[in-house]
């Protein structure tokens, strides 16, 4: 009998958290919860920690860890709190712990990632972001240290089973084309341009497919998201610009697909349902069940496929412009881009005014090289002063 493995989950009050602890509560014989983080959702954390009983749980604020200790004890539990960055680091590289879904959104998300990176530990990359601001720095790392590092974002998984198992060769090497990186368009793809102007967050949230937070749900409907799964495809792929397509389609059923040059293309179909790549990341060689529907093609009847229109989605123009550049500019972009975000939903600025922000800080900042953490970290530091700046001149 195999012996457990022990899982860190970061982010577990996320969508993708939540989905990850579901396929894990489904295989008690293969897994175990080592650690939960939180942020803000405390209550549905402390519901987590009752059902799963980590080890250790990580909280924002030391007051979050004093209040969130004595609630613990109340209920019996026994688990340790810990408290902000390090803490995050600390339950992402400890010496007990098999695997870690990076799920924690944003830059936020980068320290803890790297931390297990650095550690050796197989890491379940759901969090983007970090690979698009640490890029070469964050590819180095795995290499140093040996990790295992896996996919969780849909398409991306889905171009991990479609390429072969040597692809870190070269994708010319292996017979690869192109990737096709495969978007549904959000719930904006049909709206008139004249009506993106009034969009409210709600609509922007309301998201035809996929059920997932409010953050990465407007850079869906944006395409900003898909922006910067280009980026990190062609770093976790060493695939060039170029060599990534963007291709629309709404039905979200083939997650990606891989051309080769003898005229195959491969596909990976599936429900839309983020417990298949988190169940094929969490078993990977192997396969499991993931609780996810079998797919029926006779219900779907039809798979339809577009070129995306970048009048409509200039975020996803902007991504490959920075993704061209290099060095700082994806981080740059990707701070700019959760700047505006953020604003939107807070009903400062208008939905359009999103790609403005973004065009406005990477056409006023200078991009630079990546030598190292502290870099990545400025070039974040000064997109985001300069799109806040956009705000206060614009009175939001």
């Amino acid at each position: 009998m195999k012996a457990l493995q022990r899982i860190t989950v970061l982010g577990a009050t996320g969508s993708i958290g939540q989905s990850t602890l579901d396929v894990i509560a489904q295989h008690p014989e293969r897994y175990e919860v080592f650690a939960l983080s939180g942020h803000a959702r405390l209550d549905e954390l402390f519901a987590l920690c009752q059902r799963h009983r980590p080890k250790c749980v990580v909280v924002a604020t030391a007051a979050d860890a004093t209040s969130f200790s004595q609630r613990l004890r109340e209920a019996g539990l026994a688990t340790e709190v810990l408290h902000g960055e390090q803490g995050l680091s600390d339950v992402a590289s400890a010496s007990e712990v098999d695997a870690v879904m990076a799920a924690i959104v944003g830059a936020a998300g980068l320290k803890p990632t790297l931390a297990a990176v650095r550690a050796g530990k197989k890491v379940l990359l759901a969090n983007k972001e970090a690979l698009v601001m640490s890029g070469g720095l964050f590819m180095q790392a795995v290499r140093d240290s040996k990790a295992v590092l896996l996919p969780i974002d849909s398409e991306h998984n889905a171009i991990f089973q479609c390429l072969p198992g040597n692809y870190a060769q070269g994708l010319s090497q292996v017979g690869v084309r192109r990737i096709l990186l495969t978007a549904s368009g959000g719930p904006f793809r049909e709206t008139p341009l004249a009506n993106l102007e009034t969009v409210t967050p709600e609509q922007a949230c309301a998201h035809p497919n996929w059920s997932m937070g409010r953050k990465i749900s407007v850079d869906s409907a944006t395409m900003a998201n898909k922006g910067l799964e280009l980026i990190e495809a062609c770093w976790l792929f060493d695939a060039r610009p170029s060599q990534v397509e963007v291709v629309i389609h709404p039905q979200s059923v083939i997650h990606s697909l891989v051309d080769y040059v003898d005229g195959s293309v491969l596909a990976q179909l599936g429900n839309p349902d983020m417990r298949t790549p988190i169940a094929n990341a969490l078993s990977w060689p192997e396969r499991i069940a993931s609780g996810v529907a079998p797919l029926d093609l006779f219900a779907i009847a039809r798979l339809d496929f577009h070129a995306p229109d970048e009048h409509r989605f200039p975020c996803l123009r902007l991504a490959r412009q920075a993704a061209e550049a290099g060095g700082s500019a994806p981080a740059m972009l990707n701070a700019a881009n959760e700047v505006a975000v953020a604003a939107f939903l807070d009903r400062r600025i208008r939905y359009t005014e999103i790609a403005r922000i973004i065009d406005a800080v990477l056409s006023q900042e200078p991009g630079g090289s990546l030598e190292n953490l502290d870099a990545v970290f400025e070039a974040d530091t000064v997109a985001r002063r300069t799109a806040v700046q956009w705000l206060t001149r614009q009175g939001r």
